[in-house]
């Protein structure tokens, strides 16, 4: 009886272990999917773009199988902390604000702000020639952080939910221009309802670091800096820069 009982106490030991090497090897991948061609949901509902291809490349290093959650912007740090996924890879900038709520990676690239207005505008991005404008932005954005800090007293400043509406307004003509990612600008300015904008002015904001975040005190951090090493190292991320864009981003 002895023995029998030792021999289930073993199996049920390697059970547990079988099951927990296993759960810990699935891994939930946090983005928006409404900022292109970053991360985005595509026709087919399938959410995609170069954060989420990074994401997977990166859980294939790790030999994780990861599947992708979307979230509202606005809500994206406490649904980590909430553990709706397990790392969060959404062209969100390093800022010592969010360090107090995640961890970050060592960067995947590097970005920076850039405003964009109708290519018919007289529109110069000095303070004065600004005075009085009405300029968009997403909300809890670098850009909307910048433009409140550096130009509150300036210009209008509209904020909005997503990027998107943000564009919808100034293809309207119900903002002056728009400050966002130079990356996602370029993006909508090679769309058909972007024909008609362009870039103004040089980027205001130029050494913008993209992390990749983690729960506070989370292993994986340490994973995920290994595993974005070995994709830079073998050529992964260049393929995939290079699907999206025509110059490196990182």
């Amino acid at each position: 009886m002895h023995s029998y009982k030792k021999i289930l106490l073993a199996a049920a030991a390697t059970l547990a272990f079988g099951t927990s090497a296993v759960a810990a090897d699935k891994l939930k991948i946090g983005t928006e999917g409404a900022y292109p061609p970053f991360n985005l949901i595509d026709a087919s509902g399938q959410v995609g773009g170069f954060d989420v291809e990074i994401g997977q490349a990166l859980c294939a290093k790790m030999k994780a199988e990861c599947e992708v959650v979307t979230s509202d912007w606005d809500g994206i740090i406490p649904a980590l902390n909430a553990k709706k996924f397990d790392f969060l890879i959404a062209s969100m900038s390093i800022t010592d604000e969010r360090k107090q709520a995640v961890d970050f990676t060592n960067p995947y690239y590097t970005n920076k702000l850039q405003f964009i207005a109708p290519k018919s505008a007289d529109f110069k991005t000095d303070k004065a020639s600004l005075k009085g404008k009405v300029i968009g932005a997403q909300r809890a954005t670098i850009a909307g952080t910048w433009l409140e800090d550096n130009m509150g007293g300036v210009v209008d400043v509209k904020l909005y939910d997503t990027q998107e509406n943000a564009y919808l307004d100034l293809a309207s003509g119900r903002v002056d221009g728009v400050l966002a990612d130079t990356f996602v600008n370029w993006e909508w300015l090679k769309s058909d309802a972007g024909k008609d904008f362009e870039f103004k002015g040089d980027p205001v904001f130029d050494n913008d670091k993209i992390g990749i975040a983690v729960r506070k005190g989370d292993a994986l951090r340490e994973r995920l800096n290994k595993a974005l090493e070995e994709i830079v190292a073998d050529g992964t991320y260049k393929k995939i820069n290079d699907k999206y864009f025509p110059f490196s981003i990182y």
